[in-house]
């Protein structure tokens, strides 16, 4: 039987120009299966190192099962956007 009591509705309003918000982020370090904390980057000039910027969030990386253990290495670059009221990224190993 479905239950619909656990059920939330996503909406998204978007007008002309309007862009979906995307975070260059840092892979810090593995908390379970496909989730990984993550930190966000500033990106600066050709041939400089990305800067590590505001505090540590988690992230599910969409490339791995849900129900395996995540092998991405920390240090990893990826791009996360937020979805509902989970940020994700997909990066494969």
């Amino acid at each position: 039987m479905f239950n619909t009591e656990s059920l939330q509705e996503v909406s998204v309003v978007t007008s002309p120009g309007a862009r979906a918000a995307a975070w260059a982020v840092k892979i810090k370090s593995l908390v379970s299966h496909n989730v990984y904390n993550v930190c966000a980057v500033q990106m600066g000039d050709a041939g400089s190192l990305p800067v590590e910027i505001g505090q540590q969030m988690q992230a599910v990386n969409l490339a791995e099962s849900f129900l395996g253990q995540g092998t991405l290495p920390e240090g990893t670059y990826a791009v996360m956007s937020r979805v509902s009221d989970k940020n994700v990224f997909h990066a494969k190993p």
